[in-house]
């Protein structure tokens, strides 16, 4: 009867450890599933890159010199995340209440400093993240628009800056830098336009041929003030609003993928039909992050 009693300990112990097994195996494959439901698609017509979607994109960032570009899924508000060789620019940090989402998303993603922060207009809805931010990373260049508003978010930008000794800069159109091997140049900013969203810091970058365009809010206006090159990536103005992404505009840069960033939802109707008509009709495919949560831009480097 002893000699029963040990065995059915000895099988309740086996039976446990197979238990443990198969939950870590299961678990893993939970990982490997939501991966692979991601369903990379290949872009026509741009070689060597793919883009995912899904929030299951948030892993950390292998060194393999490739360039992503994340449109982070961060509800009504706009967060994009640039890395290339190890360094990194972070374009605006959504809302107050999604500041901790995003640096979540970075800590996720293994990123340890921010080379260049990028607060595009002082709007909550860019910025509201960004003290946030501020206080988590060691930032390195820090750029906003001369544009001040008289807000408590704002108010809490400017504190954390100044808490870190941060210096907070305002680009000029021309001035240009590189993340990596991505080259960047700033093609719009208006410290003086009496609309916040006109101020928007627009930055063009361009890695082995492909070009990425990162609008903040900017509407038509802005849009129609200037020449445009001719582009394959762009992130939407203004979250698909009417009031952006003009035909003439588009005519111009032709994008061939529009990234729109955008809350489910949201009060606002964005993105607008007639926005998302423009893009349709100049053949450009749409991923928007109410749909399709965190989209990831991966750019694999020629060998």
């Amino acid at each position: 009867m002893k000699k029963n009693n040990k065995s059915s300990v000895i099988g309740s112990i086996i039976t446990i450890i197979i238990l443990i097994i198969v939950a870590a195996f299961g678990a893993n494959n939970d990982n490997l599933y939501t991966s692979q439901a991601q369903n990379p698609e290949k872009v026509e017509n741009l070689e060597n890159v793919t883009i995912y979607t899904g929030n299951g994109v948030i892993s950390e960032i292998p060194d393999d010199g490739n360039l992503r570009v994340y449109c982070l899924d961060v509800g009504q508000g706009d967060s994009i995340l640039v890395v290339n060789n190890g360094i990194t620019m972070l374009i605006d940090a959504s809302t107050n209440e999604m500041g901790s989402t995003v640096v979540d998303y970075l800590n996720n993603l293994g990123i340890k400093k921010i080379d260049y922060l990028v607060g595009t207009h002082p709007h909550e809805d860019h910025i509201g993240g960004m003290d946030n931010v501020i206080k988590g990373f060691d930032i390195g260049k820090f750029y906003m628009p001369k544009k001040t508003a008289n807000t408590k978010t704002f108010e809490e930008v400017l504190d954390a800056a100044l808490d870190k000794n941060l210096k907070v800069a305002a680009p000029a159109v021309g001035d240009k830098f590189k993340v990596g091997d991505a080259n960047c140049e700033v093609m719009s900013i208006n410290n003086e336009a009496e609309n916040a969203n006109d101020c928007s810091i627009v930055i063009q970058m361009e890695f082995e041929g492909v070009k990425y365009l990162f609008t903040g809010d900017m509407e038509s206006g802005v849009e129609n003030s200037r020449k445009w090159n001719e582009i394959d990536i762009l992130k939407v103005g203004h979250h698909g609003s009417k009031t952006s992404s003009s035909k003439s505009f588009l005519d111009q840069t032709k994008p061939k993928i529009a990234l729109i960033s955008c809350g489910k939802d949201n009060s606002y109707g964005h993105p607008h039909d007639a926005a998302v008509k423009r893009l349709t009709n100049i053949g450009a495919k749409i991923y928007r992050t109410d749909e399709d949560e965190t989209i990831m831009v991966l750019q694999e480097k020629s060998n």
